[in-house]
């Protein structure tokens, strides 16, 4: 999931195209959208299904990712066209959104985010610093995961709930769910605490209604975080909104506690 591109795309010069394949809703209406449903409405999203148009990049941008090759510039370019989609929602000018630390994106002042990309799918989620404190998105297949990587991901206790919900509903892949939701949980996480989350750090639960539960289990001052997830268009999404509510006690003194907040999510 980092944003790491054989030649730099154009530089912003001309209008953004308007037919492409992309749903901006900030009303959150069930609108066949696979990510707008799982975000409240103070969280400014855009998502594309391909990228046959896919914008173009500042010249800051197209040089992060000039050794890449074409495919990856084309999605790096389709999921900064998504974000500043999002960003124009709360009234941001165009910016370049470059890749910070271990590649999340750099976001404007005032405002937290995540971009996400998988087979046929960019998306980019966005909110103000004064309604929320960090935004994990992530999207993936729904189809298993390979042979082997569950085991590397999950904990025993994990791994018998999937079983479970596996037996209720086959027709969800939940390896893969638990694998879209970890991923979610680590770009919560890294731009908070700035430090590493692996796999086996976080046990997460499913229910069946659309909701998650993940526990921390490592020292630090996010604890337990809860998300939304779907299955849309053969798509898994997930999505964890930090309320700046929380800013206070995760801003307290302590170990734990954290010491700024940084613009990267």
């Amino acid at each position: 999931m980092t944003d790491t591109v054989d030649t730099p795309l154009a530089p912003p010069t001309a209008a953004l195209p308007r037919t492409v394949p992309v749903i901006v809703a900030p009303d959150r209406r069930d609108d066949g959208s696979v990510l707008g449903g799982l975000l409240p409405r103070d969280v400014a999203w855009a998502e594309r299904f391909d990228d046959a148009e896919p914008g173009v990049l500042f010249p800051e941008e197209a040089a992060t990712i000039a050794r890449a090759v074409t495919p990856r510039q084309r999605e790096f370019a389709s999921g900064r066209w998504c974000a500043r989609r999002g960003l124009a929602q709360l009234g941001y000018p165009a910016v370049p959104i470059l890749p910070g630390e271990r590649g999340a994106p750099t976001w404007p002042h005032g405002a937290v985010g995540a971009i996400t990309h998988c087979a046929g799918y960019r998306a980019a989620a966005v909110a103000r610093t004064e309604t929320t404190l960090a935004i994990g998105v992530d999207a993936e297949p729904n189809a298993p995961l390979p042979d082997g990587v569950l085991s590397v991901i999950s904990l025993p206790v994990e791994r018998a709930d999937l079983a479970r919900l596996r037996d209720a509903d086959p027709a969800t892949s939940w390896d893969r769910l638990l694998f879209c939701t970890k991923e979610t949980i680590y770009k919560v996480w890294y731009p908070l605490v700035r430090r590493p989350l692996g796999f086996e750090d976080a046990h997460v639960r499913f229910h069946r209604s659309g909701v998650f539960e993940a526990r921390l289990l490592v020292d630090g001052p996010l604890v337990e975080l809860s998300g939304r997830w779907a299955v849309r268009r053969g798509l898994l999404a997930c999505a964890i909104v930090v309320p700046a509510a929380r800013r206070q006690v995760l801003l307290g003194t302590g170990a734990n506690a954290l010491t700024r907040v940084p613009r990267t999510a």
